[in-house]
């Protein structure tokens, strides 16, 4: 329990105990939205404004603060006073930090974990790439996003279902059979992957202007698919694995992994079900030829089901998929890591999935990001201005070990440690603002080693490591003085500590991966405002001691938040 959470308890506590007969008091939970940390600190380190309880109690702020103030019997908690109206709080320091760091320590890499999802089941639905294109920087935001959210919850105790909706339906993939089949061979797709595919696909555009009668083969090869043709089908996988194993660089150099590949075509034989269902239960109506939903009763336009020529699209297709997923692994929550422009999309869906009768419905949840652009300029498949997320990686780690080599030239796993700064910036600057925010990437700002940025963080975590095995070397092994992290600096850290468990939650219940991103580097800053401030091997055995205690405590929490958001914390830098 973090120090705001156990101040607005004990505070709760005792307002029922001092007046046990009045309405309207606020509980711990309201209170703790109340208690904030005062503009002076000799004001004590945090402070609960007693207005809010005045016209419940029937008496002045002053005087309700003065009966809590004389009533408060946690002293070895803090110790609380009465000043105009607020009831502020003196730290017991000694104690917060031998408490803190006790807990931290004790967790180690399971600190701030937590068994609250055991027995329910979150499927995420994020990265979603297209088969036979390459994996650009518009994928980083879902990839990323999806993954760390994958790892709170499992984090948190929840099964975690990761899914990768493959796109990989329609006609584009009878265009690219016909283009294969007449301009290409295995050998070359084999050694040219996915970008051998490209150039087929745009081969076949190019002639299909002079010709256009190849419109027709095009279909005609997506009918084979449909109808389960051998030869057609043989292709149209092949494209698949060749497409997974580009991005399987990709994905690895990520961190990134899935239980589910389940694309577009997996639903396609499930989605007949659920337009009978529709039409069954009187939802499906004819609109200028196509089927829809109608959904103006909920200010949106229809639903699109079935097209003129009774094809399906990507609206009956998801339908079909979460029917599955509910059918298949029974989730309590259903995430779709979606960019904003498909929030329709999925407010029409889920209303569906409403109008079906399924009370599940409720639990799905759009997750939805802003866009990417690349030095301020937007990516646009069409305008040919894509930035490859494999060159982008790459680049990341080339300029990390070009730092590396300036900034630490001895240091023995030089590539290793690239690798790891370079991902880590890519996945910090996707992760460092709140998901719905446009990204702008920088090279500048995201492997700046000394400004709020993946490197920055990782730096922090290297030195801590620095620090600690110098400790070790020392033979430092007295017992811990937590009475000597009563100054600010190791005050601040160690509330900011306190409360990353909490931070972990908030992150999980909204979404945001961000909070443990802001968190994780509030941390690491705190941490180096200490490390300035205060020489941590040297004074007393026992001082030493507890210095490097909150130093190891702080490397257990910045290792446990990069991991929370899907970056490595290298041990030298």
């Amino acid at each position: 329990m973090d120090m705001l959470t156990r101040l607005s308890t004990l505070t709760a506590e005792l307002l029922q105990k001092t007046w046990p007969e009045a309405q309207g008091l606020p509980n711990a939970e309201e209170l703790r939205g109340l208690i904030a940390v005062p503009p002076n600190p000799e004001m004590g380190d945090y402070a609960f404004p007693c207005f809010r309880l005045a016209k419940a109690l029937r008496m002045g702020p002053p005087v309700i603060a003065q009966k809590l103030a004389a009533a408060w019997p946690h002293g070895e908690t803090a110790r609380a006073e009465a000043l105009n109206g607020y009831l502020n709080f003196f730290l017991n320091r000694g104690n917060f930090a031998a408490e803190t760091l006790q807990a931290v320590l004790a967790a180690g890499d399971r600190y701030g974990a937590g068994t609250e999802g055991e027995g329910k089941t979150i499927c995420l639905d994020y990265s979603s790439i297209n088969i036979a294109k390459r994996f650009h920087i518009g994928h980083l935001s879902t990839t990323m996003i999806g993954n760390s959210l994958r790892r709170i919850y499992d984090f948190l105790g929840y099964r975690t279902v990761s899914i990768n909706h493959l796109g990989d339906w329609g006609t584009q993939f009878g265009k690219m059979v016909y283009a294969y089949k007449r301009w290409g061979d295995r050998e070359t797709v084999e050694k040219g992957g996915v970008d051998e595919m490209t150039r087929l696909y745009v081969r076949f555009g190019q002639e299909a202007e002079k010709d256009p009668s190849l419109e027709d083969e095009g279909r005609l090869w997506f009918k084979k698919i449909e109808d389960g043709d051998p030869e057609a089908l043989e292709i149209f996988h092949w494209f698949k694995e060749v497409t997974l194993a580009d991005a399987a660089r990709v994905y690895d150099l990520l961190g990134v992994s899935f239980d589910s590949y389940a694309g577009e075509s997996f639903y396609h034989d499930k989605t007949g079900a659920v337009v009978d269902e529709l039409r069954e239960k009187g939802l499906l109506v004819q609109s200028e030829g196509a089927w829809v939903v109608d959904l103006s009763e909920d200010n949106m336009p229809p639903c699109l089901i079935l097209k003129k020529d009774g094809a399906t699209i990507y609206a009956t297709r998801d339908l079909a998929a979460a029917k599955y997923r509910q059918d298949t692994y029974h989730f309590d929550k259903c995430l779709y890591v979606v960019a904003y422009q498909q929030d329709l999309h999925f407010r029409q869906i889920f209303r569906v999935l409403e109008k079906m009768g399924y009370p599940w419905a409720k639990d799905c949840v759009h997750v939805s990001f802003g866009m990417v652009s690349f030095g301020g300029e937007a990516l646009a498949t069409r305008k040919g201005n894509v930035v490859l997320l494999d060159d982008l990686l790459r680049e990341a780690v080339e300029k990390a070990l070009a730092i590396i080599n300036e900034k630490s030239p001895e240091l023995e796993n030089k590539e290793e440690v690239a690798r790891q700064v370079g991902i880590g910036a890519v996945v910090y600057m996707d992760l460092s603002n709140n998901r719905i925010k446009d990204i702008d990437f920088s090279w500048s700002r995201a492997l700046n080693f000394d400004g709020e940025t993946g490197p920055y963080v990782q730096y922090t975590h290297a030195r801590c490591c620095s620090l600690l095995r110098k400790a070790a070397e020392a033979g430092l092994a007295a017992e811990p003085d937590y009475t000597s992290l009563t100054d600010d600096e190791s005050q601040a850290l160690l509330r900011l500590m306190g409360r990353f468990p909490d931070v972990i939650r908030e992150a999980a219940e909204k979404y945001e991966p961000s909070m443990i991103t802001r968190a994780v580097t509030d941390i690491a800053q705190a941490y180096n405002k200490f490390y300035y401030e205060h020489r941590i091997l040297d004074g007393e055995p026992a001082e030493a001691a507890a210095r490097v205690a909150l130093t190891e405590a702080a490397r257990n929490v910045i290792r446990v938040g990069l991991s929370l958001i899907g970056i490595e914390a290298p041990e030298r830098m």
